[in-house]
């Protein structure tokens, strides 16, 4: 499982409204988000591509069936490393040292995640990829136009997440299939939901920073780590259920 540690959610700012979304400012902003978040995602597929394609480079990382060498694992669990240490180091983080944090582990998860292509079909891959950007686009609009408070829903997802982790730790000494499986669909609800959460928490976002352009700078660099992490946790969770192996 890469990366379901999370930053912790800000609260959301005392008076603020639920009616937001005719806001120029606050369309721009997120705008600047998924622009940011769709070219991490672009990265991290042509990273992708070359780590499953480029002999030298896949035969170092990943295994013929599909699983990891000993670099491979370290590169799997590099994006996790930073993540916590950003998460301590960066507690009030630049504008430069937040968008080097979004594009180091957008980086290391691309890369890694050229593991998904030799274990499954370039069919599946795309047909999943397909139906995790339909959901996310979904799930993300209702986060933005809902009017109800989703604060203590998400504080629940994050929790969690945390479960998530401890669980898929366990599962490696198990090996369970059943329990591969409650994982992988608990992590679908869960992401999901984190999905609509971390819209509705960046619009909240918006509001409190502002006028402050270094903040809001900052959090959209801080939000597209949010939706991407989001995005590929539910990618490749589908990828369990609906995925054609190799």
């Amino acid at each position: 499982m890469n990366d379901r540690n999370r930053f912790q959610a800000q609260a959301i700012p005392a008076g603020t409204t639920m009616d937001m979304s005719v806001d120029a400012g606050l369309r721009s902003f997120m705008l600047g988000v998924y622009n940011k978040m769709g070219l991490g995602l672009v990265l991290s597929g042509l990273l992708a591509y070359a780590t499953s394609s480029v002999p030298a480079i896949r035969d170092l990382l990943f295994t013929a069936n599909g699983g990891y060498t000993g670099v491979g694992m370290v590169l799997s669990l590099a994006p996790l490393g930073v993540l916590l240490i950003g998460m301590f180091a960066m507690r009030n983080p630049s504008k430069t040292g937040a968008s080097l944090l979004y594009w180091t582990i957008v980086t290391l998860i691309g890369a890694g995640l050229g593991v998904l292509a030799i274990r499954y079909t370039g069919e599946s891959l795309a047909s999943t990829f397909f139906i995790t950007a339909s959901a996310f686009g979904a799930l993300s609009l209702w986060g933005y136009t809902t009017k109800r408070d989703l604060t203590g829903f998400g504080t629940f997802l994050i929790m969690g997440v945390f479960g998530l982790i401890l669980a898929s730790i366990v599962n490696i000494f198990l090996q369970s299939s059943m329990m591969h499986f409650v994982i992988s669909g608990l992590g679908v609800l869960i992401f999901s939901g984190l999905i609509a959460f971390d819209t509705q928490r960046l619009k909240f976002d918006y509001y409190q920073l502002s006028g402050n352009d270094t903040a809001l700078s900052v959090a959209t660099s801080m939000g597209a780590l949010s939706l991407y992490l989001n995005f590929i946790n539910l990618f490749q969770f589908l990828l369990s259920f609906l995925g054609n192996r190799e």
